[in-house]
């Protein structure tokens, strides 16, 4: 498929204890540094994955940026129609792991993505309706998110990314659409969902929301529809886990049934987790295993 991703771009910046970690400490571990943001995430995702990708987001003219850059480049990503800010910091996160990989937290400075407006994506409306689907992430400012989804003709997937992101959404959500707009799609995790709560998301035909170790449930027409977890072994990093879930949902296609969906996501999310990087390049050996 031809897949648009619209959202965050950052180097990742990952701290892992070598043993239990002691708060206000200083922790034996290691640091590795690796490309990564959500919407980055899921584009390496669906380029492992097989498919064809077009990536939009804005890059600062540092190191970092110079780097995310050619990351994307020879991952198979294109970012021809992205934006080097001038004299803009590019976006970074910063995350803490246990020694068993789970995440304890992390900062993210992302203020360059503020620069994605309306406008900036206006212009950009025509690439975006040519893609046979279209993933975005709510790095993007609420006001931007709710012109693409007003104006997005082909079936548009949501990641919520954050708890303090997902606030965005019933504004964006809000937005009228056009007509002929493709259905919506929302990823989000247990804490993302009960910070949502009793908003009106009235726009959002379907709703994969992962509960972690539980697997996830499929929420449509007021209808929930429990996915089991996959077993998964050898868990190394969990930043990441949730892109790959989605990568995998939307690889699937807009027409696959949900639950095998689910089922393909919840492999690319274990692939994910095995490995130190945000992405996996394991992810290649699952292409075209979805038929």
């Amino acid at each position: 498929m031809k897949i648009c991703v619209i959202g965050g771009a950052n180097m990742d910046i990952s701290a892992r204890a070598a043993a239990a970690f002691v708060t206000g400490d200083s922790n034996p571990g290691s640091v590795s540094i690796t490309p990564g943001g959500v919407g980055r995430n899921i584009a390496h995702n669906l380029a492992l994955l097989g498919d064809k990708v077009q990536l939009l987001t804005v890059f600062g003219d540092d190191s970092f940026g110079r780097l995310l850059r050619q990351y994307c480049t020879s991952a198979g990503i294109s970012v021809r129609h992205s934006e080097v800010v001038k004299g803009a910091r590019n976006a970074c996160f910063v995350s803490l792991n246990a020694c068993d990989g789970e995440l304890l937290g992390g900062v993210a400075d992302m203020a360059v993505t503020g620069l994605m407006t309306p406008e900036w994506l206006s212009a950009r409306l025509d690439v975006i309706n040519a893609s046979d689907a279209v993933v975005a992430d709510t790095n993007i400012p609420a006001e931007t998110l709710g012109t693409l989804v007003a104006g997005c003709l082909p079936p548009l997937y949501i990641d919520a990314v954050s708890s303090a992101k997902v606030a965005r959404l019933p504004e964006a959500l809000g937005s009228p659409r056009l007509p002929d707009c493709g259905p919506l799609y929302l990823k989000c995790n247990r804490l993302e969902a009960e910070v949502l709560g009793r908003a009106d998301l009235g726009a959002v035909d379907r709703f994969y929301v992962s509960l972690g170790s539980e697997g996830l449930k499929i929420v449509e027409d007021g209808v929930e529809t429990p996915v089991p977890p996959l077993p998964v072994t050898g868990i190394v990093n969990t930043t990441g886990a949730g892109d790959a879930l989605l990568a995998g949902i939307v690889h699937c296609g807009p027409d696959a049934d949900p639950v095998v969906a689910a089922n393909f996501g919840q492999k690319c999310a274990a692939y994910a987790m095995k490995s130190p990087a945000a992405v996996s390049d394991y992810l290649k050996s699952l292409a075209g295993q979805y038929e």
